[in-house]
């Protein structure tokens, strides 16, 4: 697939994901929007990463949880390397040891490259484990020849990498592979690339193994001035290195701790954040007449339009957003949230940004200029308490 002049990361997205579908190269789980693609062949370009000498040298390898390199997880065990793959979302830890019970069968291994195996076979590995990763393999939305590397918007394969980096785990000669269709090979504007984005060594295809030759610097360690507190809220692991990184003398101060510019106002497009021709203007430049909500309301809109309330308690949930109330305005595609202060509205808008219901964006910012008679308007129910 080729991608078009001008366009951004999330566009090359929606090109791969809508492309996959379409042509029915996407496999289970579906639809693949929003995720690490799975895709048919997928243990088939798996099945390549025996013939690199990398991974042969390999003892202890770091494999991402995504669907498409179960193939690979399931290699490394029946090779018997040291298998290290990511807690989900980081919640509790960094990395997670796969433990096959002894004498574990051809099926047990099976079932331990697995999600389920992921969660029923492993052990914790802390921050004080002498972890050294020999290869890191990692799944992707798309991919250049040249190595540049997009993933599916949430940044977790390069914070890993930097915290990684951060403990000495890995270091810039550490490779990086990558498993995906040929149709994920695209073009990438180095334009689009950032100084924390992860870069690979090798492609892996059903049909190909290309090797990039990719000599721009991998991360040395966590950029924190791109890390929020909301993340740091929601990752634990991160505020252990951080305060291990203070200790040591470093910069960590945080993007929400440096000064705002006034140019960097609320009207400002949310860092990633997409806009195309016919989007309606962002809600806190509407109704100017009429009368101001208070800024500890979040507005949240472009909701799908089956949306029930409970599947959004529950996104609201999984990105560790807790509203005193929520107005739900499901007809009208929107809902409201309620926080206790501006400042608990303010990291809730943090942790919402780039949150996506079915297929949809949902857009999310500050409900300030919205009218107090759509806040009249909707139903308030109080979430449940996350379980």
């Amino acid at each position: 697939m080729e991608s078009r002049a001008g366009i951004s990361k999330q566009d090359i997205r929606e090109q791969i994901w809508d492309y996959m579908e379409s042509q029915n190269i996407a496999d289970f789980p579906r639809p693949v929007h929003h995720r690490i693609p799975n895709f048919k062949g997928s243990y088939l370009a798996c099945q390549s990463i025996k013939d690199l000498g990398v991974f042969a040298r390999t003892q202890e390898v770091k494999v991402d949880p995504d669907k498409p390199l179960e193939g690979v997880r399931l290699l490394a065990l029946q090779s018997k390397k040291t298998l290290l793959v990511p807690t989900p979302r980081l919640r509790t830890g960094l990395f997670n040891r796969i433990t096959p019970p002894p004498g574990a069968t051809k099926d047990i291994l099976r079932k331990c490259a697995t999600s389920q195996g992921v969660r029923d076979y492993s052990v914790p590995v802390g921050l004080d484990a002498k972890v050294l990763v020999d290869l890191v393999v990692v799944g992707s939305v798309a991919v250049s020849e040249k190595g540049w590397r997009i993933g599916k918007g949430e940044g977790y394969a390069d914070l890993e990498y930097a915290m990684m980096a951060s403990m000495g785990a890995v270091s810039q000669g550490t490779p990086v592979v990558t498993i995906v269709h040929d149709c994920q090979v695209v073009d990438i504007p180095e334009a689009l690339l950032e100084d924390h984005d992860l870069t690979v060594d090798y492609i892996l295809t059903p049909t190909r193994v290309i090797t990039t030759g990719c000599e721009r610097p991998k991360p040395t360690g966590i950029t924190w001035s791109k890390v929020s507190c909301a993340m740091m809220g929601r990752i634990p692991v991160l505020r252990s290195l951080r305060s291990r990184e203070k200790q040591a003398g470093r910069d960590v101060t945080l993007q929400d701790e440096r000064p705002p510019l006034e140019a960097r106002s609320q009207h400002a497009a949310p860092p990633g954040a997409v806009r195309r021709p016919g989007d309606p203007a962002p809600p806190e430049a509407s109704s100017p007449r009429g009368e101001d909500v208070p800024s500890d309301t979040v507005y949240v809109g472009n909701l799908p339009r089956d949306t029930r309330v409970s599947e959004l308690k529950r996104a609201l949930r999984e990105r560790g957003a807790a509203p005193l109330r929520l107005t739900w305005q499901g007809p009208q595609h929107r809902a409201f949230l309620h926080f206790q202060d501006p400042a608990a509205a303010q990291q809730a808008l943090s942790c919402l940004q780039g949150l996506h219901l079915g297929a949809n964006t949902l857009k999310v910012a500050l409900a300030r200029q919205q009218r107090a008679s759509d806040l009249a308007g909707g139903h308030a129910r109080e979430p449940h308490p996350d379980h």
